[in-house]
C-alpha cells in the first residue's frame, strides 16, 4: 500500500550530465517515484509549463497539462541557467511557488549552500546523490502535497447559503472535522468516527 501512494509522487531531475541524470532517475525510480529527467534548467521550465521569461504557467504548454510535478531536484551547475537560477525562477512563479526543490552539486561550497538555502530551496545534497538521499525527499513531497490539499479543501468548504422558504442555513463539508471526530472501542480494535 504504501508503495502505490508512493507511485504517485512525481519528480524532475534536472542535470547537465547524462550519468548523473542516470543515477539519480534509477535512486528516484528505485525508491518508488515517478521520473522526469531534462538536460538543463530550460527545459524543466518547459516541462513546468514556463518559459524563461513568465512568471506564470502557460496554459498551452501540452507537457504542463499531463504532468503533475511534485517535486525538482536541480544540479546547481549548468551551462546556461544554473539550479539557482531555476529555484528562483520556480519560487517567482505565483503557481509553481509551492513546489519543492532540492539543489544538489558535487562541490562543498558553504555559501553556495545558504544562498540556495535561503533562496527558498528544501534540501542541498552533496554529489554523488546515494539511497538514504531520497528518503529525505518524502517529508518535502508531502508537506507541499499537503497544501495542495489544504487549498482544495478551503476551496471546496467556502461557505454556501441555501435560502430554502425564508430560513438560511450554512452548507457543511461532508467529512467531520478533527474535532467532531470520537473515538469508538470496539472488541480489540480501534474505530475513528
Amino acid at each position: 500500500m504504501a508503495v502505490d501512494a508512493e507511485a504517485q509522487f512525481h519528480v524532475l531531475a534536472v542535470d547537465d550530465s547524462l550519468m548523473d541524470r542516470k543515477l539519480i532517475e534509477r535512486l528516484l525510480k528505485t525508491s518508488s517515484f515517478q521520473v522526469t529527467t531534462v538536460d538543463s534548467g530550460s527545459k524543466a521550465l518547459e516541462v513546468l509549463g514556463l518559459s524563461e521569461d513568465q512568471t506564470s504557467p502557460s496554459a498551452v504548454s501540452p507537457e504542463h497539462n499531463e504532468i503533475e510535478v511534485n517535486l525538482v531536484i536541480t544540479d546547481y551547475c549548468m551551462p546556461g541557467m544554473t539550479g539557482y537560477d531555476l529555484l528562483k525562477k520556480i519560487k517567482g512563479s505565483s503557481s509553481l511557488k509551492d513546489i519543492p526543490v532540492v539543489v544538489m552539486s558535487s562541490e562543498n561550497v558553504p555559501s553556495r549552500i545558504n544562498r540556495c538555502l535561503e533562496g527558498g530551496a528544501e534540501e542541498f545534497f552533496l554529489k554523488p546523490v546515494q539511497l538514504s538521499d531520497m528518503k529525505r525527499l518524502r517529508p518535502h513531497i508531502l508537506k507541499g502535497r499537503s497544501k495542495d490539499q489544504q487549498l482544495q479543501r478551503e476551496e471546496n468548504s467556502n461557505t454556501i447559503i441555501i435560502s430554502s422558504g425564508g430560513s438560511k442555513r450554512k452548507a457543511m463539508d461532508e467529512e467531520p472535522s478533527p474535532e467532531r471526530t470520537r473515538l469508538r472501542f470496539s472488541t480489540g480494535s480501534l474505530t475513528i468516527l
